[in-house]
Protein backbone atom coordinates (compact mmCIF):
# COMPACT_ATOMS: atom_id res chain seq x y z
CA UNK A 1 0.00 0.00 0.00
CA UNK A 2 1.35 3.36 -0.92
CA UNK A 3 0.91 6.78 0.57
CA UNK A 4 -0.86 7.70 -2.64
CA UNK A 5 -3.47 4.99 -2.09
CA UNK A 6 -4.23 6.24 1.41
CA UNK A 7 -4.38 9.84 0.27
CA UNK A 8 -6.68 9.05 -2.64
CA UNK A 9 -9.08 7.00 -0.59
CA UNK A 10 -9.23 8.98 2.59
CA UNK A 11 -7.55 12.38 2.64
CA UNK A 12 -10.35 14.40 1.13
CA UNK A 13 -12.70 13.32 3.91
CA UNK A 14 -10.24 13.31 6.82
CA UNK A 15 -9.47 16.20 9.15
CA UNK A 16 -6.02 17.62 8.43
CA UNK A 17 -4.50 16.09 11.55
CA UNK A 18 -5.65 12.61 10.49
CA UNK A 19 -4.33 13.18 7.00
CA UNK A 20 -0.95 13.80 8.60
CA UNK A 21 -1.31 10.66 10.70
CA UNK A 22 -2.18 8.66 7.61
CA UNK A 23 0.84 9.88 5.64
CA UNK A 24 3.19 9.47 8.59
CA UNK A 25 1.82 6.01 9.34
CA UNK A 26 2.32 4.85 5.78
CA UNK A 27 5.75 6.40 5.51
CA UNK A 28 6.72 4.42 8.61
CA UNK A 29 7.08 1.44 6.37
CA UNK A 30 3.52 0.62 6.26
CA UNK A 31 5.99 -1.92 5.62
CA UNK A 32 3.72 -3.50 8.10
CA UNK A 33 1.35 -3.86 5.18
CA UNK A 34 3.90 -5.92 3.32
CA UNK A 35 3.50 -9.37 4.89
CA UNK A 36 6.76 -11.24 5.19
CA UNK A 37 6.48 -13.56 8.17
CA UNK A 38 4.54 -16.80 8.31
CA UNK A 39 2.66 -18.14 11.31
CA UNK A 40 0.62 -21.34 11.55
CA UNK A 41 -3.12 -20.92 11.52
CA UNK A 42 -4.94 -22.09 14.63
CA UNK A 43 -6.31 -25.59 14.52
CA UNK A 44 -10.08 -25.71 14.16
CA UNK A 45 -12.55 -28.47 14.77
CA UNK A 46 -14.47 -27.86 11.56
CA UNK A 47 -11.91 -29.28 9.16
CA UNK A 48 -10.65 -26.11 7.51
CA UNK A 49 -8.31 -27.50 4.86
CA UNK A 50 -5.59 -27.03 4.08
CA UNK A 51 -4.19 -25.40 7.20
CA UNK A 52 -2.01 -22.88 5.49
CA UNK A 53 0.59 -20.55 6.87
CA UNK A 54 -0.51 -16.92 7.04
CA UNK A 55 1.72 -13.94 6.29
CA UNK A 56 1.96 -11.28 8.95
CA UNK A 57 3.67 -7.92 8.99
CA UNK A 58 7.36 -7.51 9.55
CA UNK A 59 6.82 -4.40 11.64
CA UNK A 60 5.88 -4.15 15.31
CA UNK A 61 2.89 -6.43 15.46
CA UNK A 62 1.94 -9.51 17.38
CA UNK A 63 -0.20 -12.54 16.66
CA UNK A 64 -2.11 -13.42 19.78
CA UNK A 65 -4.97 -15.79 20.60
CA UNK A 66 -5.54 -14.72 24.19
CA UNK A 67 -7.70 -11.99 25.64
CA UNK A 68 -4.91 -9.45 25.47
CA UNK A 69 -2.47 -8.65 22.67
CA UNK A 70 0.85 -6.99 23.35
CA UNK A 71 2.86 -5.81 20.35
CA UNK A 72 6.54 -6.64 20.12
CA UNK A 73 9.14 -4.41 18.43
CA UNK A 74 10.63 -7.25 16.34
CA UNK A 75 13.86 -5.43 15.73
CA UNK A 76 12.17 -2.26 14.49
CA UNK A 77 13.80 -0.01 17.07
CA UNK A 78 12.50 1.59 20.26
CA UNK A 79 8.93 2.82 20.53
CA UNK A 80 7.73 6.16 21.75
CA UNK A 81 6.87 5.80 25.47
CA UNK A 82 3.35 6.95 24.62
CA UNK A 83 2.71 3.74 22.68
CA UNK A 84 5.26 1.30 24.09
CA UNK A 85 3.13 0.43 27.11
CA UNK A 86 -0.20 0.23 25.29
CA UNK A 87 -1.98 -3.11 25.57
CA UNK A 88 -5.26 -4.19 23.99
CA UNK A 89 -7.89 -6.68 25.08
CA UNK A 90 -10.35 -8.20 22.60
CA UNK A 91 -13.97 -7.88 23.65
CA UNK A 92 -16.47 -10.73 23.12
CA UNK A 93 -13.53 -13.10 22.93
CA UNK A 94 -15.63 -16.25 23.68
CA UNK A 95 -17.99 -15.40 20.79
CA UNK A 96 -15.09 -14.77 18.40
CA UNK A 97 -13.60 -18.11 19.44
CA UNK A 98 -16.93 -19.85 18.86
CA UNK A 99 -17.10 -18.46 15.33
CA UNK A 100 -13.44 -19.23 14.75
CA UNK A 101 -13.98 -22.87 15.63
CA UNK A 102 -16.57 -23.07 12.85
CA UNK A 103 -14.55 -20.99 10.40
CA UNK A 104 -15.74 -17.38 10.57
CA UNK A 105 -17.41 -15.89 7.51
CA UNK A 106 -18.09 -12.20 6.92
CA UNK A 107 -20.57 -10.93 4.35
CA UNK A 108 -19.31 -8.44 1.75
CA UNK A 109 -21.79 -6.55 -0.42
CA UNK A 110 -21.65 -3.85 -3.05
CA UNK A 111 -23.20 -1.33 -0.66
CA UNK A 112 -21.04 -2.45 2.28
CA UNK A 113 -21.90 -4.68 5.23
CA UNK A 114 -20.93 -4.25 8.88
CA UNK A 115 -19.00 -7.01 10.60
CA UNK A 116 -20.52 -9.36 13.11
CA UNK A 117 -19.15 -9.89 15.63
CA UNK A 118 -18.08 -6.25 15.57
CA UNK A 119 -14.42 -5.58 16.33
CA UNK A 120 -14.34 -4.14 19.86
CA UNK A 121 -11.37 -3.68 22.17
CA UNK A 122 -10.45 -2.41 25.61
CA UNK A 123 -7.28 -0.29 25.57
CA UNK A 124 -4.90 0.13 28.48
CA UNK A 125 -1.58 1.90 29.01
CA UNK A 126 -2.11 5.08 27.00
CA UNK A 127 -0.91 8.51 28.09
CA UNK A 128 -4.15 10.07 29.33
CA UNK A 129 -3.25 13.53 27.99
CA UNK A 130 -1.80 12.50 24.62
CA UNK A 131 -3.75 12.33 21.36
CA UNK A 132 -4.14 9.02 19.56
CA UNK A 133 -5.72 7.86 16.31
CA UNK A 134 -7.09 4.33 16.06
CA UNK A 135 -7.36 2.53 12.77
CA UNK A 136 -7.81 -0.88 11.21
CA UNK A 137 -6.76 -2.63 8.04
CA UNK A 138 -7.21 -6.14 6.66
CA UNK A 139 -4.48 -8.30 5.16
CA UNK A 140 -4.86 -11.52 3.13
CA UNK A 141 -4.01 -14.64 5.11
CA UNK A 142 -2.52 -16.25 2.03
CA UNK A 143 -2.43 -16.08 -1.77
CA UNK A 144 -5.33 -18.51 -2.33
CA UNK A 145 -8.95 -18.36 -3.34
CA UNK A 146 -11.31 -20.81 -1.62
CA UNK A 147 -14.53 -22.71 -2.17
CA UNK A 148 -16.75 -24.40 0.35
CA UNK A 149 -17.29 -28.15 -0.05
CA UNK A 150 -20.77 -28.76 1.31
CA UNK A 151 -20.43 -32.56 1.31
CA UNK A 152 -17.48 -32.36 3.71
CA UNK A 153 -18.34 -29.05 5.40
CA UNK A 154 -14.82 -27.79 4.72
CA UNK A 155 -13.09 -24.95 2.93
CA UNK A 156 -10.84 -26.06 0.08
CA UNK A 157 -8.32 -24.19 -2.06
CA UNK A 158 -9.94 -23.32 -5.38
CA UNK A 159 -6.99 -21.61 -7.01
CA UNK A 160 -4.69 -18.64 -6.83
CA UNK A 161 -5.95 -15.45 -5.23
CA UNK A 162 -7.67 -12.84 -7.38
CA UNK A 163 -5.77 -9.59 -8.00
CA UNK A 164 -5.29 -7.64 -4.79
CA UNK A 165 -7.99 -5.15 -3.88
CA UNK A 166 -7.13 -1.49 -3.21
CA UNK A 167 -5.46 -1.24 0.19
CA UNK A 168 -7.45 0.87 2.63
CA UNK A 169 -7.36 1.81 6.28
CA UNK A 170 -10.38 2.66 8.42
CA UNK A 171 -10.01 5.38 11.03
CA UNK A 172 -12.21 5.13 14.08
CA UNK A 173 -14.58 8.11 13.69
CA UNK A 174 -13.61 9.53 17.10
CA UNK A 175 -9.95 9.84 16.04
CA UNK A 176 -7.98 11.65 17.20
CA UNK A 177 -8.87 11.66 20.89
CA UNK A 178 -7.09 11.79 24.23
CA UNK A 179 -5.84 8.56 25.73
CA UNK A 180 -8.17 9.13 28.68
CA UNK A 181 -11.18 9.05 26.34
CA UNK A 182 -10.09 5.87 24.56
CA UNK A 183 -9.42 4.07 27.85
CA UNK A 184 -12.65 5.20 29.48
CA UNK A 185 -14.87 2.78 27.56
CA UNK A 186 -14.95 -0.07 25.08
CA UNK A 187 -13.80 1.03 21.62
CA UNK A 188 -16.05 -0.34 18.89
CA UNK A 189 -15.47 -0.33 15.13
CA UNK A 190 -19.15 -0.98 14.51
CA UNK A 191 -19.33 1.55 11.67
CA UNK A 192 -16.67 -0.22 9.60
CA UNK A 193 -18.15 -1.83 6.48
CA UNK A 194 -16.85 -4.50 4.11
CA UNK A 195 -17.51 -4.35 0.38
CA UNK A 196 -16.57 -6.26 -2.77
CA UNK A 197 -17.11 -3.18 -4.94
CA UNK A 198 -13.72 -2.33 -6.43
CA UNK A 199 -15.06 1.11 -7.40
CA UNK A 200 -16.39 1.92 -3.92
CA UNK A 201 -16.07 5.63 -3.13
CA UNK A 202 -17.46 5.47 0.40
CA UNK A 203 -14.22 4.53 2.10
CA UNK A 204 -15.38 0.98 2.89
CA UNK A 205 -12.83 -1.80 3.21
CA UNK A 206 -12.63 -3.60 -0.16
CA UNK A 207 -12.17 -7.38 -0.01
CA UNK A 208 -12.32 -10.25 -2.47
CA UNK A 209 -15.07 -12.77 -1.84
CA UNK A 210 -13.92 -16.33 -1.07
CA UNK A 211 -10.58 -15.08 0.23
CA UNK A 212 -9.33 -15.19 3.82
CA UNK A 213 -8.34 -12.13 5.83
CA UNK A 214 -6.81 -11.06 9.13
CA UNK A 215 -8.03 -7.80 10.71
CA UNK A 216 -5.30 -5.66 12.27
CA UNK A 217 -5.67 -2.90 14.84
CA UNK A 218 -3.27 0.05 15.05
CA UNK A 219 -2.74 2.64 17.77
CA UNK A 220 -1.03 5.80 16.46
CA UNK A 221 0.29 8.57 18.69
CA UNK A 222 -0.50 11.93 17.08
CA UNK A 223 2.92 13.50 17.39
CA UNK A 224 2.68 17.30 17.62
CA UNK A 225 6.26 17.84 16.42
CA UNK A 226 6.56 19.51 13.01
CA UNK A 227 8.97 16.83 11.85
CA UNK A 228 6.79 14.01 13.18
CA UNK A 229 7.26 11.96 10.00
CA UNK A 230 10.84 11.34 11.12
CA UNK A 231 9.46 9.48 14.12
CA UNK A 232 6.60 7.68 12.40
CA UNK A 233 8.11 4.24 12.99
CA UNK A 234 8.21 4.96 16.73
CA UNK A 235 4.72 6.37 17.01
CA UNK A 236 2.46 3.43 16.27
CA UNK A 237 1.84 -0.03 17.67
CA UNK A 238 -0.09 -2.79 15.92
CA UNK A 239 -2.12 -5.72 17.23
CA UNK A 240 -3.48 -8.95 15.77
CA UNK A 241 -6.00 -11.34 17.30
CA UNK A 242 -5.92 -14.57 15.32
CA UNK A 243 -9.42 -15.56 16.44
CA UNK A 244 -10.78 -12.68 14.31
CA UNK A 245 -9.63 -14.23 11.01
CA UNK A 246 -12.42 -14.80 8.50
CA UNK A 247 -13.38 -15.72 4.97
CA UNK A 248 -15.14 -13.01 2.97
CA UNK A 249 -18.35 -14.29 1.32
CA UNK A 250 -21.35 -12.86 -0.51
CA UNK A 251 -23.60 -15.49 1.11
CA UNK A 252 -22.90 -17.70 4.11
CA UNK A 253 -21.57 -21.10 3.08
CA UNK A 254 -21.53 -22.97 6.39
CA UNK A 255 -25.08 -23.28 7.77
CA UNK A 256 -23.67 -23.41 11.30
CA UNK A 257 -22.25 -19.92 10.79
CA UNK A 258 -25.70 -18.73 9.69
CA UNK A 259 -27.29 -20.27 12.77
CA UNK A 260 -24.70 -18.79 15.12
CA UNK A 261 -25.02 -15.33 13.55
CA UNK A 262 -28.80 -15.40 13.99
CA UNK A 263 -28.55 -16.74 17.53
CA UNK A 264 -25.97 -14.21 18.69
CA UNK A 265 -26.84 -11.09 16.66
CA UNK A 266 -29.98 -9.27 17.84
CA UNK A 267 -30.20 -7.52 14.44
CA UNK A 268 -29.92 -10.73 12.39
CA UNK A 269 -33.58 -11.72 12.27
CA UNK A 270 -34.18 -9.68 9.12
CA UNK A 271 -31.42 -11.28 7.06
CA UNK A 272 -31.61 -14.95 7.92
CA UNK A 273 -31.08 -15.79 4.25
CA UNK A 274 -27.89 -13.72 3.77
Amino acid sequence: MSVRTCVFVHAWRLPRVLFGVCVSFLSAGFGILAPSETYPLPTTSSGWEPRLGSPFPSGPCTSFTGAQAVAEPNGQGPKNPRVSSVTVQLEMKPLWEEFNQLGTEMIVTKAGRRMFPPFQVKILGMDSLADYALLMDFIPLDDKRYRYAFHSSAWLVAGKADPATPGRVHFHPDSPAKGAQWMRQIVSFDKLKLTNNLLDDNGHIILNSMHRYQPRFHVVFVDPRKDSERYAQENFKSFIFTETQFTAVTAYQNHRITQLKIASNPFAKGFQRE
